[in-house]
């Protein structure tokens, strides 16, 4: 008699890989943290967390559901890259179960230390568990994302300390510099996977030709933007900045120009990645025009990051992650292509709609629940099941 493996089973499939519990875990945390924000911003809740709930809002769109997002899809990428199988069974219960306290302790009657220490522990032990197997195979290609781990991290316990200490700009500092760290490992990962998924995508291995000086150059300047909010030099306007952020805008939009291919616009897999990294672009722009004097609101170039290439770029990432392995066809319905035409509009409504009504907070609000809602309902069944192929995973 032929015995299913242990991680294909119905009730475990959802500890197979690191991808299932973090997509669903974050996607549904993310739902609900812009409801309860947008409850708040309407005035018809009022929450009590730790620190306010600015400090909270700030702090859990980042290092709660991006990084929780940025940990499945690492988790189950290293296992590609090495060969060697990824996080799976308990321990990855336990490091889910540590990112689930972490969500609940700020409305727990914790200690603050306690609290940073749970918060904090999450991202150093995610780069502990990619590098174990990259320095094993020795894949030093690979090392900068375990640095890039690292180093969100150290900018989540900046933030941390900020808020032990009540110290508002080491908390904006933390989160700007995290906020651009996570940019640059979009950086990175997009510019190995959204060529390569358009060449299979479109049966064209022509297309979106591979340029590894243009690469290395979005890499080094993306990582010194956060490095210069961290030390306080994006703090004010600064010519310094402008430059570099004008000349970030340059790589990303010569990026998008190679990569471009008009067949993409029929695949909703690819158009959602393209236009996403649109929105890293734009976000650099806005940057540089702010350091250059011009009046840009840089609350609305930062939210061009967090809803527009972020929000995009994880939700077109884990519709395609989930498929490819889940062993499934890399196909969507419709209601995932309207998922993310939402996500496209929420960066619309809360980049562009504030500059002429104050509806387009409300609006931003609804796109992004919706498009989240939409992702659920066909993916849940997904990611909880067992492989379509029957492989472990």
């Amino acid at each position: 008699m032929l015995v299913q493996p242990v991680a294909s089973r119905p009730r475990q499939a959802v500890w197979g890989l690191g991808f299932r519990p973090f997509f669903l875990g974050g996607s549904l945390f993310a739902l609900l943290a812009l409801l309860l924000w947008a409850g708040v911003l309407a005035g018809a809740l009022a929450p009590t967390p730790a620190g306010g709930m600015l400090a909270w809002h700030r702090h859990e769109m980042l290092f709660g559901f991006a990084a929780a997002i940025i940990a499945g899809f690492l988790l189950t990428a290293v296992q590609n890259w090495s060969g060697i199988p990824g996080l799976s069974g308990r321990a990855l219960q336990g490091l889910f179960l540590l990112w689930l306290l972490g969500r609940a302790s700020w409305f727990l009657p914790l200690p603050g230390s306690l609290l940073a220490l749970v918060e904090g522990s999450f991202l150093p032990l995610v780069a502990l568990a990619l590098a174990r197997p990259i320095v094993q195979r020795r894949l030093r290609n690979n090392y900068p994302i375990v640095g890039l781990v690292l180093l969100i991290a150290a900018c989540q316990w900046l933030t941390l300390a900020g808020w032990l200490r009540q110290d508002e700009l080491w908390q904006r500092r933390g989160v700007f510099a995290g906020l651009w760290l996570v940019a640059a490992m979009m950086t990175v990962l997009g510019g190995r996977v959204i060529p390569m998924f358009t060449r299979r995508g479109l049966g064209n291995m022509s297309a979106a030709p591979p340029r590894p000086w243009l690469d290395r150059a979005c890499l080094l300047l993306s990582v010194a933007v956060p490095l210069a909010f961290a030390t306080g030099l994006g703090d004010s306007p600064h010519t310094g900045l402008a430059v570099l952020f004008f000349a970030l805008f340059a790589l990303h939009a010569a990026r998008l120009v190679l990569w471009h291919d008009r067949g993409l616009w029929r695949v909703p897999l690819l158009w959602s990645l393209h236009l996403a990294y649109a929105w890293i672009a734009l976000a650099c722009l806005g940057m540089a025009l702010w350091h250059a004097g011009m009046a840009v609101n840089p609350s609305l170039v930062t939210h061009a990051l967090t809803v527009g290439a972020m929000g995009g770029l994880i939700l077109a990432m884990m519709a395609r992650v989930s498929l490819g392995h889940t062993g499934r066809p890399l196909q969507v319905p419709a209601s995932i292509a309207w998922a993310f035409a939402l996500m496209q509009m929420a960066s619309v409504a809360r980049v562009i709609l504030p500059l002429f009504t104050p509806l387009g907070v409300s609006l931003a609000a609804l796109c992004w629940s919706l498009a989240l809602l939409l992702f659920l309902r066909h993916y849940l069944p997904i990611l909880l099941r067992p492989r379509a192929d029957g492989m472990p995973g």
